[in-house]
């Protein structure tokens, strides 16, 4: 088959592989959309070295199974694989399972090939008709709307009350964002010190677009606060953001050192609450809200070739592509 390979760090090389060889409780997918996530470009660069190349990056993918049981089902997968006995799995938190893997991690091949093995437990199908470039952002929405769930517990007041602030517009930010205007919350600001993706940002009305790089909010004045980012720099803004008694909800994954201000934390009563993926029922009630039209046209998506990866990695690492989100097709 044909797949795209992290190869060393900034090189991504498409080429010939094996055809995956599915186990015993596995199935053979054949991918139509795969999206660049940004542990990818994490990868890219080296910095994670929980991808070691050569490997197969990529984990928000959807197709069709052509061998297995549910041969000829359009499905769309859930990367995250658990093992379902512990007490995180039996709780209803399998995200936290200490067992977890995902694809695209080495030693586990990812999405961005023609083919891909999965347990058939950790597909779901995809309703009649639903484009598989839509699918594909599942996994990254999903994550959002988790976060959303989580916030909504730890809040004070319903979240169409709240003046919220979202740090970020790529996928995850931006889905924060319009699963929060979803929810009724008028009082919505985003930041992204990306010129294009700002301009994307607005086309999508999810609220007051601003650069970071050029205007300055006014401290404490937000009751929820959503790190899409996760740098040194974003949480220190996240904090300072934060009203006494607010949530700061961190989901970014930059880097993890630095940036807490925790006298003001516990000075303030601030909530600070670290959040990672998704449940399975996270992750099928996204593709049903993706699929219902209720988070827009999805018109910041854009899709390219699995040939043409390599270059859609080096534009998003200058940062030259207005997408929200990549979505590669073998």
């Amino acid at each position: 088959m044909k797949a795209l390979v992290y190869t060393q760090p900034e090189e991504m090389t498409f080429r010939d592989e094996p055809d995956p060889e599915p186990a015993a409780d596995e199935v053979l997918i054949k991918v139509e959309a795969a999206g660049i996530c940004g542990s990818d470009m994490h990868a890219y660069h080296g910095h994670d070295e929980r991808r070691i190349p050569p490997l197969i990056l990529g984990h928000e993918a959807a197709g069709t199974i052509v061998s297995g049981p549910g041969t000829g089902r359009r499905v769309v997968v859930n990367p995250l694989m658990t093992c379902g006995q512990c007490d995180y799995c039996l709780g209803g938190r399998s995200n936290l399972c200490r067992s977890r893997q995902i694809i695209g991690m080495t030693p586990r091949e990812g999405a961005f090939a023609e083919y891909l093995r999965m347990p058939e437990r950790n597909l779901v199908t995809l309703p009649e008709g639903m484009d598989p470039v839509h699918a594909s952002v599942t996994e990254p929405v999903a994550t959002s709307l988790h976060t959303i769930h989580l916030a909504a517990r730890a809040v004070y007041r319903p979240l169409a009350e709240l003046r919220s602030l979202v740090i970020g517009a790529g996928a995850v930010g931006l889905a924060a964002a319009l699963i929060l205007r979803h929810q009724g919350c008028t009082d919505l600001s985003i930041g992204d010190t990306n010129d294009l993706r700002r301009k994307t940002a607005e086309r999508a009305g999810v609220g007051a677009v601003y650069d970071p790089r050029r205007e300055t909010l006014e401290d404490a004045s937000f009751d929820l606060v959503i790190d899409a980012v996760g740098g040194e720099v974003t949480r220190k803004v996240a904090v300072e953001a934060v009203k006494p008694g607010g949530v700061v909800m961190h989901i970014g994954l930059m880097d993890s050192a630095g940036g807490l201000d925790i006298r003001k934390i516990t000075l303030q009563e601030v909530t600070f609450i670290g959040t990672y993926t998704y449940t399975m029922v996270d992750f099928r009630a996204t593709v049903a809200m993706l699929n219902s039209g209720a988070l827009g046209s999805l018109d910041w998506i854009e899709q390219r070739p699995l040939a043409e990866g390599g270059a859609a990695f080096q534009d998003i690492d200058r940062g030259s592509t207005p997408a929200a989100k990549i979505v590669l097709s073998p």
